[in-house]
């Protein structure tokens, strides 16, 4: 496949996770609707859909803030120059859909203008041998809104502490985090591994659709318990209060070393917005979508 074409799929990406949210993300607000007792946390559920079916029907962005641009790669490199496609992608899709330039120097705050900068837009490549055995590129397209990722906290607790430190270290952020994270929001968590793998971990833990439970049924039964306990807190959309503070909770983890206990916290906001697609060996190009 050629480079323009990876380009123009990677703009369909862009496009598409900024104007239209995925299915587990919009059936679960629904949901909140329906089961949501507090009239005020109705009247932000009500704006909240109509802002998702306004930006599908308009082909609009669904948030002013079009996040900082994420990829995650996995399997094999689909063609040359493969990063100077993306950021092509990205440079042409400001323009176009229009984003907002979001991307700034971090010390100086000057504005790059097309939401490319060092290191941005950030890609994450998935390196095994069984990924490169694969017959596809898996390319998935993540925007980070300045809101919730303001909110995100790593903290390497005591390992006495144990699923309560961990109970309690989750419910404390999002508490503090409040109604800036846009609630109801997504947790995705990192457990274990070091400092800079437990953030990575909770990065790639907002990628799975909230519907689908973690493999182990250990972590699979700690997530349902954590959006229990999590929805019992009454801060509710946009923190006025309901019964409905987070949509999902996402875990996934790494063994760590024994005298270890990293936990990363990393927040979508309503807008959990994602796009994901894969390009064959033989040029035929699939979009993933969540049912």
């Amino acid at each position: 496949m050629t480079s323009k074409k990876i380009r123009d799929l990677v703009f369909e990406l862009i496009y598409t996770a900024q104007t239209e949210l995925p299915k587990d993300i919009e059936d679960a607000i629904r949901y909140a609707l329906d089961r949501e007792r507090n009239e005020l946390a109705r009247i932000q559920l009500k704006n909240i859909i109509h802002n998702i079916e306004l930006a599908r029907k308009e082909r609009l962005p669904i948030c002013q803030d079009t996040g900082v641009p994420t990829f995650f790669i996995s399997g094999r490199i689909p063609c040359k120059n493969f990063e100077r496609t993306i950021l092509d992608a990205v440079k042409i899709a400001t323009e176009k859909i229009p984003l907002r330039p979001n991307v700034v120097e971090p010390l100086e705050r000057t504005n790059t203008g097309n939401n490319l900068g060092k290191r941005i837009p950030y890609i994450y490549y998935k390196y095994s041998d069984n990924e490169f055995k694969k017959d596809y590129t898996e390319i998935t397209f993540m925007p980070k809104g300045a809101g919730c990722e303001n909110m995100a906290i790593l903290g390497m607790l005591p390992p006495v502490h144990g699923l309560e430190g961990l109970k309690e270290f989750v419910l404390d952020a999002v508490l503090k985090a409040g109604g800036k994270a846009c609630p109801p929001m997504v947790l995705g968590l990192g457990i274990g591994g070091s400092a800079e793998i437990a953030v990575q971990l909770s990065k790639e833990a907002l990628l799975r659709p909230i519907n689908v439970r973690n493999e182990d049924e250990k972590y699979a039964r700690i997530e349902k318990m954590l959006l229990e306990s999590l929805n019992l807190l009454d801060l509710g959309p946009m923190g006025l209060g309901g019964d409905t503070t987070v949509l999902g909770v996402n875990i996934e983890y790494a063994h760590c070393h024994t005298a270890t206990f990293p936990v990363s916290v990393s927040f979508q906001c309503w807008a959990t917005r994602r796009a994901k697609a894969r390009i064959y060996k033989d040029g035929y190009v699939e979009f993933i979508k969540v049912h």
